[in-house]
């Protein structure tokens, strides 16, 4: 019995590695954030002159928010297209991960413009300033039909998509922004109460908040290789061993994400004596893609009964 190799049943990590998602639904979502950062930047210099003129947080608020959305929805364009480069030798992979890395971003980014909000808000509340209600309503009704539209071209491609997620909460902002900001217009022009502007805008802050907190933490456990949603590797194991034949332990189990839409995962399994290892393999990857719905499995097979006698304490074989 002379020593053994490594073997990796499973997919190809070459650059003909083949991606879940079709290749027109990526080019679909593509569209959709294009679509939306063209919509998003044209309407961004008329809520600047408008907020400037009519001396409304809430619109510069918005405009403020609308010029860093800008900004996220190109980087994630700019990631979408990136990932259309095939793998190769150093990025064995591909490219795929820039689009979480972008929605990272553009999460940790909705925090710096809540924070400028709430600082300009407390400013406003404590130095009261006029506000041209009329134009006010005017600019954010406009606001609103281009954030409708832009929302409504993402939420047709978001899927499942980080990325694409991630515009949209942005999108989802401005939105909000825009409906805080006709209430307080209409507000201003029935009763002349000011304050409602920066109240309004620290709520619509708060309602961003707590989705672009969901975005940063998703997209930074898998950029942390944390394990995809709902898999649990002591549950695997111990079905594997109770339910495939001829798995005496199956341990060393990884699960990780290149995105939400490729999970990966490996697994060793020790066989019992006289098991044949080909088909313990294919019926373990089986098993695994049954139980954690994880298509790109990689089975590690070692021989337990020879394990004392290999060098190292481990002897592997195809």
């Amino acid at each position: 019995m002379g020593a053994g190799h490594n073997s990796h049943d499973g997919h190809s990590h070459g650059p003909t590695l083949s991606h879940d998602a079709p290749k027109e639904e990526r080019r679909s979502r593509e569209r959709a954030i294009a679509i939306t950062a063209i919509l998003t930047g044209g309407f961004m210099g008329a809520e600047v002159v408008g907020g400037l003129i009519s001396g409304s947080l809430a619109l510069l608020a918005d405009a403020g928010h609308m010029l860093t959305d800008f900004a996220s929805l190109i980087l994630a364009w700019l990631a979408f297209r990136l990932a259309r480069r095939p793998a190769d030798w150093k990025r064995t992979y591909g490219f795929d991960r820039l689009s979480v890395l972008a929605a990272f971003v553009n999460g940790l980014s909705l925090f710096a413009i809540a924070i400028w909000i709430l600082f300009e808000a407390v400013h406003r509340l404590r130095d009261p300033s006029e506000v041209l209600g009329g134009l006010m309503l005017w600019v954010a009704v406009g606001g609103l039909v281009v954030n409708i539209l832009a929302f409504w071209v993402l939420s047709r491609a978001e899927g499942d998509n980080l990325n694409v997620r991630a515009a949209a909460l942005h999108v989802l902002g401005d939105l909000l922004g825009s409906v805080a900001a006709i209430v307080a217009s209409l507000v201003i022009l029935w009763t002349g109460w000011t304050p409602i502007d920066p109240i309004l805008s620290v709520l619509v802050v708060v309602l961003i908040l707590r989705s672009a907190w969901a975005v940063v933490r998703e997209s930074g456990h898998i950029l942390l290789e944390g394990a995809p949603r709902g898999f649990d590797a002591r549950a695997i194991a111990s079905d594997l061993e109770q339910n495939v034949p001829g798995v005496l332990r199956a341990h060393h189990i990884h699960a990780w994400s290149i995105t939400q839409e490729r999970p990966m995962a490996t697994v060793e399994i020790d066989l019992e004596a006289g098991a044949d290892a080909q088909v313990v393999r294919r019926a373990v990857k089986d098993r695994f893609q049954e139980l954690s719905h994880v298509e790109h499995v990689t089975v590690e097979i070692s021989d337990s009964h020879l394990a004392h006698d290999a060098p190292g304490g481990r002897h592997l074989v195809n």
